[in-house]
């Protein structure tokens, strides 16, 4: 996945579409969806497209005359890069750990100690 920092608010917003469409999206319908919130041009859109598809966060196909982009990971994905990049801005990995660790609900606690043990188990 690209540079996870490099993302604009405009990006995110188009990847929120991409993210939650099963097979990807084309520019028109990229516009299509972002038409009720943003009054963006379609070249706007076509260009936000292939920067991402630049940066390594989508992947693009072509499909007649037009171009369909699907995202490289998924959003749970992208978002575990962030929190790791965050992670790693911190002198101290283990403090911040141990920081988040307090900082989650009970339920957050069960479903990272099942995680663990997952892992432990491979």
């Amino acid at each position: 996945m690209g540079d996870v920092k490099g993302l604009g608010e405009l990006e995110r917003t188009v990847m929120e579409v991409l993210w939650h469409r099963d097979n990807g999206a084309t520019a028109r319908e990229v516009s299509r969806a972002l038409a009720d919130d943003r009054d963006l041009a379609h070249t706007t859109v076509m260009t936000v497209l292939d920067r991402l598809a630049k940066k390594g966060f989508l992947v693009r196909e072509r499909e007649g005359r037009a171009w369909r982009y699907r995202p490289i990971a998924t959003k749970e994905a992208y978002v575990a890069e962030l929190m790791l990049g965050a992670l790693n801005m911190t002198g101290d990995r283990d403090a911040a750990l141990a920081h988040f660790a307090r900082s989650v609900s009970g339920d957050e606690v069960e479903l990272l100690r099942r995680v663990l043990d997952e892992v432990e188990g491979t």
